[in-house]
């Protein structure tokens, strides 16, 4: 950890906001370009780059992501590649030797030639561009973001070669399988399914050859360390939050141009993700000969996720594929390095890593690997170690090429070759402007020589992934009759698909899906207007199917939700309520159905387990079930109420969902008492919507109301006519509180009001703010507003 007393005491002085960002040096030269290429702001703060080739378009994408969120992908960057002791001192180190146990430990050349040749130089350019911007702060420092003079930190120099050594540490689903095994221990496997329902339907099976009784979080091992402890109090920036695994998901939906008002696809999409740090999405436009594309994009990660070219429109959700096993190993008594495998004795293999650190002798660690992956714990005076399989640390696990792959490709054929390089779980969408839509599901899946993935197994070999399923596995459907098809997480494998190629366990309920679905069936003339409107939907299915089970006798609580339309709009105080009465009946109906013994285990409820429970009440509840479950909902109703007016006043008229579900984006190192000077809180507004709501808003970790995430980015893309289409990305390009667009969409976000996706060069430079030229090695560079 960093040394908190230096924080608490305010050693970093505070960073005065007056004034404007600088320009860069008009006379920089930039090495890495092959031709000068020329970036166009428009007056949302969306960069339009223009280049003679491809390669310096994505010089150009890592040049503005640099420029408009250079910390973020700096101190993304530093973490993955563990080396954040060297600046931010030895308490760090234990961080970076998690990160380093998740390198990738075979051939990187062998990596990289697994790469089209026109797309390895695409990344490289990326890098080049990156470091680019790193030179220009480096030989004008007050061009530096203020998080570096703050923390007395500079900037680190990127490399290509690590877009494909550092894989993430990331716990996956690993603590899943840890809670299943302590309940099998407890013969309670069957509560997990109140948790977590098994989509598809599974019966879920203890596999032979381990004492589950003997397993336990600390089987996680270092995956249990959690974020990075800046500034006091709990550590900040989770690797991989309970909140945001539980809620991870996306809505996208594809319209055929015989559905849809304007006789051409419509494409729409908007990924859930974190809300309240760093934005997740950069909005960016590349254009050379051969290219033009735009859209959001991962910062730091070459190439655009979500967006259009000029020939198709595309979009992604989370599709769901187990990635990761947990194995326990069992280690040989007399030789701890050594573990049984194959009949026999296999040893660890071993790699000493030496951490440098600021101010102290760098640190040396010992990173062990067996057959399966990265051991997470070693336990020799137990004789018991874990590893985490990750299909990220197979070859060709790392996906960073992928989305530059994407981008280049002309048409639905040519993307197929694009998928052969993306191992991460997704539904991706597609429409072109011939008028085709095309829905695949990407990704790569283990194959296990036996097992399900459920639980964790033995190392002994039995379970052993025997190698990976790509894309051409999963399931995809090509200008379907219906003329629509959505993702929204939920089980889409096809009726009769093989069990022994079902790729998870883990789909999401259907709520979302659902309402997409009802609404989309019944819209035969579908515009752009209505893909707005139902990305803003705010119906909830569980609030409507909860009031219809309200109890009959009158009560404050009962009478205010009775007539409630189900939608949880931020000026609704029927959805205020609702939800602190969910929150309360959950409680209860967990201390009812789940036995003292499981109770630390069972800690949430899935919705259509509670409604399940309220509506069909049975011999869980005791043996007067329904005077139980009358009982049960009317103490609910009562304190639902009380708290209600402790949150939100006296007055019912007065409550507003809004009030409690507030968007509030701090900076990730607000704890430090100088960044939290130097970077104001974007926040004053509430927000409808939570997990389940197509509008998709779901509530933070702990025991507030806040919101913790949903769709900080959404589009909706007319195919062909690009210019109508729309966006936002909360809270705006920047992450620099000098900027117009630290926060300009913030506003715009919460009334649900989408921004002109500027596309053309006549749409682009009619709402031009400021114009860049960059040079090659010979060339100079200036900006003119």
């Amino acid at each position: 950890m960093i040394d908190r007393r230096a924080f608490l005491c305010g050693s970093a002085a505070t960073v005065a906001l007056a004034g404007t960002l600088s320009a860069a040096p008009a006379h920089a030269t930039l090495p890495g370009l092959d031709a000068p290429i020329e970036i166009v702001d428009d007056i949302y703060g969306v960069p339009h780059i223009r280049a003679a080739s491809i390669p310096d378009a994505f010089f150009g994408q890592g040049y503005v992501v640099a420029r408009d969120r250079l910390f973020q992908i700096d101190l993304g960057h530093r973490r993955e590649l563990g080396r954040m002791a060297e600046v931010y001192g030895a308490d760090f180190a234990r961080f970076d030797a998690v990160a380093r146990l998740f390198h990738y430990r075979g051939d990187l050349d062998a990596e990289l030639a697994r790469i089209d040749a026109n797309v390895l130089a695409c990344a490289r350019a990326y890098v080049a561009g990156i470091n680019a911007r790193i030179d220009e702060l480096a030989a004008d420092p007050a061009l530096l973001p203020l998080e570096y003079r703050i923390l007395d930190v500079a900037p680190m120099k990127w490399d290509v070669r690590e877009l494909v050594l550092a894989r993430g540490a990331a716990i996956g689903n690993a603590d899943d399988e840890v809670r299943r095994a302590q309940l099998a221990a407890l013969g309670l496997l069957h509560l997990d399914a109140v948790v977590a329902p098994l989509r598809p339907a599974w019966p879920m099976h203890v596999p032979p050859g381990l004492n589950y009784s003997k397993v336990s979080p600390a089987d996680l091992g270092v995956l249990r360390q959690g974020g990075l402890p800046f500034g006091p109090g709990t550590p900040t920036e989770p690797i991989d939050t309970q909140a945001e695994r539980a809620n991870a998901g996306s809505n996208a939906w594809t319209i055929a141009p015989a559905r849809s008002a304007t006789g051409r696809p419509i494409l729409a999409n908007d990924p859930h993700l974190g809300i309240g740090g760093f934005g997740p999405r950069h909005v960016a436009h590349l254009t050379a000969p051969g290219l033009d594309v735009i859209g959001g994009g991962a910062p730091g990660l070459p190439g655009i996720m979500q967006g259009h070219t000029d020939r198709f429109a595309f979009g992604r959700t989370n599709f769901h594929i187990d990635q990761e096993d947990l194995f326990v190993l069992d280690l040989d008594p007399q030789n701890p390095e050594r573990y049984r495998h194959a009949g026999g004795w296999a040893r660890l293999t071993t790699v000493e890593d030496s951490i440098a650190v600021k101010d102290a002798p760098p640190r040396t660690v010992p990173l062990r690997y067996a057959a399966m992956g990265p051991v997470v714990m070693h336990d020799p005076a137990n004789h018991r170690a874990t590893v985490l399989a990750s299909v990220a640390m197979q070859p060709g696990g790392a996906g960073s090429f992928a989305m530059i792959a994407i981008n280049l490709a002309q048409d639905w054929a040519s993307l197929q070759q694009a998928f052969r390089i993306h191992p991460s779980p997704t539904n991706f969408h597609y429409a072109d402007t011939d008028g085709n839509t095309g829905w695949q599901a990407i990704g790569f899946a283990p194959i296990r020589r036996t097992g399900d993935g459920l639980l964790p197994v033995p190392g002994d070999g039995r379970y052993d992934w025997t190698g990976l399923r790509k894309h051409t596995d999963l399931p995809s459907e090509y200008n379907p009759a219906k003329g629509w098809f959505a993702s929204a997480n939920q089980n889409n494998l096809p009726p009769g698909w093989p069990r022994d190629r079902i790729p998870a366990f883990s789909f999401r309920d259907t709520y979302r899906y659902d309402r997409i679905a009802s609404v989309l069936a019944r819209q035969d003339s579908h515009s752009l207007a209505d893909s707005v409107a139902l990305q803003q939907d705010r119906f909830s299915t569980p609030a409507r199917q909860l009031v219809t089970l309200l109890p009959p006798r009158p009560s404050p609580a009962a009478d205010l939700l009775r007539g409630w339309d189900g939608n949880l709009t931020a000026d609704s105080a029927p959805a205020a309520l609702f939800h602190i009465l969910w929150r309360n009946l959950g409680t209860r109906v967990l201390a009812l159905i789940v036995p003292d013994r499981a109770k630390p285990l069972v800690t949430e409820i899935a919705p259509t387990i509670l409604l399940g429970v309220l509506a069909h009440p049975d011999t869980r509840l005791g043996p007067d079930p329904v005077a139980a479950r009358d009982a049960l909902f009317d103490a609910a109703l009562a304190a639902a109420w009380a708290t209600a007016q402790d949150l939100l006043g006296p007055d019912p008229a007065k409550w507003r969902w809004g009030t409690l579900h507030q968007v509030r984006i701090a900076h990730p190192l607000s704890r430090v008492p100088a960044i939290a000077a130097a970077f104001p809180p974007i926040e004053g507004e509430g927000s409808g919507g939570d997990s389940f709501t197509v509008g998709a808003r779901w509530l933070g970790n702990g025991p507030g109301w806040g919101v913790g995430g949903g769709a900080s980015y959404a589009q909706v893309v007319d195919v062909g006519a690009w210019d109508n289409s729309l966006f936002i990305n909360l809270p705006g390009q920047s992450n620099d509180p000098r900027s117009a667009h630290y926060r300009d969409q913030y506003a715009p976000w919460i009334a649900g009001r989408m921004l002109p996706m500027l596309f053309s060069h006549a749409a682009v430079d009619a709402h031009r703010a400021a114009r860049t030229t960059l040079g090659g090695p010979r060339q100079r560079k200036g900006t003119r507003r």
